[in-house]
């Protein structure tokens, strides 16, 4: 945890930035250390609020969550794996699921071949910075769409941003994984 940098409560943040969070902090049950740094940057944090919900909007939910899995495994951003382990096994996407896209070997018998497509570029990606990477992204063109591909674009720079900050805070994660605690939705 930084202690240089106070934690803002719910009541603390603007009221628009309450108001975009607030169904988020009633399904989760908490305001996570996230939210209570960035409140520190209102203006940001509401854009990067509605920037998730934009990008987000344009995929399906799975093809979302392989995104968020991914970056988070490959980045080592424990906060976001376990809030999106939940999130999967909330879905019904089932923790065989989610410990197939943690493995971050693209397997379309256990993920899904739209999934599998997606989690091929998005480590390509973070390992090459998006160099060389247009073969595979081409695939994803070819499974989602040119939309859905520059979602899938959008989404990896959302998580990526996310990893940066809370590594960079050194944020604990605020539930444990599904496999430490055996959460079952």
């Amino acid at each position: 945890m930084t202690a240089e940098i106070p934690r803002l409560d719910f009541p603390d943040l603007r009221e628009d930035l309450r108001t975009a969070l607030e169904p988020r902090v009633k399904r989760l049950g908490y305001l996570g250390e996230f939210f209570k740094v960035a409140g520190h940057q209102p203006d940001a944090l509401k854009a990067f609020v509605d920037f998730t919900e934009s990008a987000k909007a344009g995929l399906p939910k799975r093809v979302v969550e392989t995104i968020a899995l991914t970056v988070a495994v490959a980045s080592g951003n424990a906060y976001e794996r376990n809030q999106h382990e939940r999130l999967s096994v909330r879905l019904g996407f089932g923790r065989d699921w989610v410990a197939a896209v943690e493995r971050l070997a693209p397997d379309a018998a256990a993920i899904g071949e739209t999934e599998a497509v997606v989690q091929a570029f998005v480590l390509a990606a973070l390992e090459r910075h998006g160099r060389g990477t247009n073969p595979l992204l081409g695939d994803v063109v070819r499974v989602l769409g040119p939309e859905g591909a520059v979602a899938v674009l959008m989404v990896i720079g959302r998580y990526v941003m996310h990893a940066l900050l809370v590594n960079s805070l050194a944020l604990a994660p605020p539930v444990p994984s599904v496999f430490e605690d055996g959460f079952a939705g």
